[in-house]
């Protein structure tokens, strides 16, 4: 008799998902997770000090909302398993050292007026922006929480209209050329241009202009949702439905190998050499450049193609910290749930972009920070708070410095910029934990060279053609019952709750009615 009827390696927020539908549907569902914790990118623990709870990586669930797991609370996870959000009004905030932000939102009208302080203009641009971003949503959210059309038929079905024509010119400029287009203030353009670098990449790479559009959509319609408890409130929900269905979920098992009976998946075996079989198959969260190691009967042309996918040049570095009070701005009483700490001058924050394209350091740091204790106290003491910080940063440095052991002045330099913006940073740090490039590979093989989207989120490794044409529509050629589920996978990094897109394929396969599939 089989272990289970379906195998999940990684216990990363979208093999939950697609491991929670199944379950859901009456398949026995078994996840392996290499590390002592749950959850990939979408977990919660106490880094710094006992009592504050830090999410280590996703810090808030934006793209998520929309997808029916959670707008139609498709599996409970809120009815039923306590999964539970705040919407704070202002989800960003741009903020200089001049002591000027520019907050923006959920209400457009909210966003134009504080966008007027700097250009009446741009303020009636962005309502227009604001509305043209709201017409486009339905039409966008149609496409991400499903396998992805063909490239070719998205293309000719997207041609047939001036709308559609439109959007693809706008999937085509950069965020640059769009801003040039729209807005004349340098602080208006630079507040939209920092949000492409939120996707890894410079304002000026091509194909990026429509990401501020889906990102000012989800914005307004549904805010940025600041999970109660720790972004592993998430986690935690997935696994109680899987649970709840008869499955199990374990830790400190590492898959050093999928096996197959001679043409499909009918197995794994953990680095202890255990070995489990499974009757249905297996959902992998396998990054295209181990899958050929993980799966040696991969086809050699697949194997080929799937090594050769491109990472992202700007790799994340983060600082979480223990506060022993909240953080105070120098420009006076702010809330947002992401704060950006900006450079002086919009040509410094494209030119901190272009030096990670060489492998240098940039030498306007570009900080983000949250602190997430202004929406949700429960994660820290009473009176007290934390901090989650970010910057980019080469995964390789030219200097030859090993990152575990140059981390801790990197992040000290951090600290040191936020203290341009802050005021009692760093006086009020208790301690504070640091997570290179090299330290975010170790968490989670999906983050690859410290590339929390898994690959590079370029225009030929999107959609189904992400993260290469065999692999898109989530199937391994050659290995039949053997799926993929990860940030590398359609519609990318973050979190959207996309291990849907691969149940729904796999519930195909199965004879199951994927519709009919409830708590």
């Amino acid at each position: 008799m089989a272990d289970a009827d379906i195998i999940i390696i990684g216990s990363g927020h979208n093999g939950l998902v697609a491991g929670a539908y199944l379950a859901c549907a009456g398949k026995s569902v078994l996840v392996l997770e290499r590390n002592e914790w749950h959850g990939g990118g979408v977990v919660s623990r106490e880094l710094t000090q006992p009592g504050f709870t830090h999410d280590q990586h996703s810090m808030s669930h934006i793209f998520i909302q929309g997808n029916p797991l959670l707008l139609n609370d498709d599996l409970g996870l809120k009815s039923k398993y306590g999964l539970r959000y705040v919407f704070p009004d202002v989800p960003m905030m741009s903020v200089w050292e001049d002591g000027s932000t520019l907050p923006l939102h959920r209400d457009p009208a909210k966003s134009a007026e504080a966008i007027a302080r700097f250009s009446q203009k741009d303020a009636a641009t962005f309502l227009k922006m604001s509305e043209q971003a709201a017409q486009w949503l339905p039409m966008i959210m149609a496409g991400l929480y499903s396998p992805p059309m063909p490239v070719g038929a998205q293309t000719a079905m997207m041609d047939q209209s001036s709308e559609g024509q439109e959007i693809m010119r706008t999937m085509g400029v950069s965020t640059f050329d769009l801003m040039e287009e729209l807005f004349e203030h340098d602080k208006v353009k630079a507040h939209f241009g920092r949000v492409a670098g939120e996707n890894l990449v410079s304002p000026d790479e091509k194909a990026t202009g429509i990401g501020a559009y889906v990102f000012l959509g989800f914005l307004e319609k549904f805010g940025f949702g600041v999970p109660v408890g720790g972004s592993g409130s998430l986690t935690n929900a997935l696994i109680a439905c899987i649970e709840d269905h008869g499955g199990t979920v374990r830790a400190g098992a590492e898959v050093r190998e999928v096996f197959t009976d001679g043409s499909r998946a009918s197995g794994v075996v953990l680095d202890n050499g255990e070995r489990l079989t499974c009757a249905d198959g297996v959902i992998g969260a396998l990054h295209p450049h181990i899958l050929p190691d993980i799966v040696p009967s991969v086809p050699a042309e697949v194997a080929r193609k799937a090594k050769r996918t491109h990472i992202t040049d700007a790799a994340c570095f983060t600082v979480h910290a223990a506060l022993d009070a909240p953080l105070k701005f120098k420009a006076g009483d702010l809330s947002a749930v992401m704060y950006e700490l900006m450079p002086a001058n919009y040509e410094d924050m494209r030119r901190a972009f272009d030096e990670l394209r060489y492998g240098n350091f940039s030498e306007t740091p570009l900080v983000g920070v949250g602190q997430l204790t202004q929406h949700d106290p429960s994660r820290a003491p009473e009176g007290k708070a934390i901090f989650h910080a970010w910057d980019y940063v080469p995964y390789t440095r030219k200097d030859g410095r090993d990152w575990d052991e140059a981390k801790t002045e990197f992040a000290e330099k951090m600290i040191a910029r936020m203290g341009d913006f802050i005021e009692n940073v760093p006086d009020i740090v208790l301690g504070y934990h640091c997570d290179s490039p090299v330290d975010m590979e170790r968490t989670s093989p999906s983050f690859f060279r410290g590339d929390l989207h898994g690959i590079a989120t370029t225009t030929y490794q999107s959609g189904s053609h992400r993260p290469t044409p065999d692999l898109g529509g989530y199937r391994v050629p050659g290995v039949e019952r053997l799926y993929l589920v990860g940030p590398f996978q359609h519609p990318g990094g973050g979190v959207f709750g996309a291990g849907r897109a691969t149940a729904m394929v796999m519930a195909e396969d199965l004879g199951i009615d994927f519709d009919g599939i409830t708590a």
